[in-house]
């Protein structure tokens, strides 16, 4: 069998009732992938049907495909639109642990601390330097 004779995965094809959309949406949203999550909703938004949910968020069918799409690049105020009308809300709760863009970040600004906080050598006998530091480049026999 060739690659191009498989059929592309529809998770919408599986998400038959309100439970199954909230777990899979709850999936999405622990993994943080906000790629993953507009695709989660995307599914469950043609689980539930496009038409009826397009009605009852205020967004055109047209744009919900759009936003929702994988190439989508869905506003927030939609995404908030499009969960208020699947009947949920966001709860927020303290992460067990740090994503992995928070790490990068306190990594970073623990490199550029630790890089401010070297102490620099004075030059000796240097009478131009005025009282500032900088670091001795020359080498002494």
């Amino acid at each position: 069998m060739k690659v191009s004779e498989l059929m592309e995965f529809d998770a919408s094809k599986y998400l038959k009732d309100e439970n199954d959309y909230r777990l899979y949406l709850a999936q999405a949203f622990e993994g943080g992938d906000p790629v993953e999550i507009q695709a989660a909703l995307g599914d469950v938004a043609k689980a539930r049907g496009m038409t009826a949910l397009a009605r009852e968020s205020g967004i055109a069918r047209e744009a919900l495909y759009r936003a929702l799409s994988n190439k989508g690049n869905a506003e927030f105020a939609t995404i908030m639109k499009v969960i208020v009308a699947m009947g949920l809300h966001l709860t927020l709760a303290k992460t067990k642990a740090v994503p992995k863009a928070a790490a990068k970040a306190k990594t970073a600004t623990k490199a550029v601390v630790a890089k401010k906080a070297r102490p620099v050598a004075k030059r000796a006998g240097s009478a131009s330097s005025k009282g500032r530091t900088r670091p001795s480049s020359a080498v002494h026999a």
